[in-house]
């Protein structure tokens, strides 16, 4: 008996072990395209619709590539912008703070060195931005 109610504690327990996935679409308007991370681990793809001739359609699936792979584990979630010609997605881990913008690349889903502002960072003097092109103002 108790041995059966073991069995059912650890099976009732599994789903609370599963990874938990989080969807969330490109914030561009004309891109058929959702991104997907795992909560626990912060590996991102990504999927999208395609058109194939004589179907219904295909799902066009894109796996991690470079920084997109699992994470040390974290809580990880997906935010898009609100820039409406945007192909990306920011990765956030709500425990460190850190943020990598993902975005599909040669098909595969790369994402950026996960980064974060510190207190030194936010204090230190900021830089002048690099810039390209003129502006129209010259400096001397």
């Amino acid at each position: 008996m108790r041995v059966a109610v073991a069995a059912a504690a650890v099976i009732a327990a599994a789903p609370v072990f599963a990874s938990a996935y989080e969807f969330t679409p490109a914030p561009q308007t004309d891109l058929n395209r959702v991104y997907r991370v795992d909560r626990i681990t912060g590996e991102v793809g990504s999927c999208q619709y395609g058109l194939r001739e004589n179907t219904v359609g295909v799902t066009i699936c894109f796996g991690p590539g470079e920084g997109a792979g699992a994470q040390p584990p974290g809580e990880f979630g997906l935010i898009a912008s609100r820039h409406e010609r945007e192909g990306g997605v920011f990765r956030v881990n709500y425990r460190t703070g850190e943020m990598s913008v993902c975005y599909v690349f040669e098909e595969k889903v790369v994402c950026t060195p996960p980064e974060s502002v510190t207190p030194a960072v936010a204090q230190a003097e900021p830089e002048e931005p690099e810039t390209t092109g003129s502006t129209g103002a010259s400096r001397d």
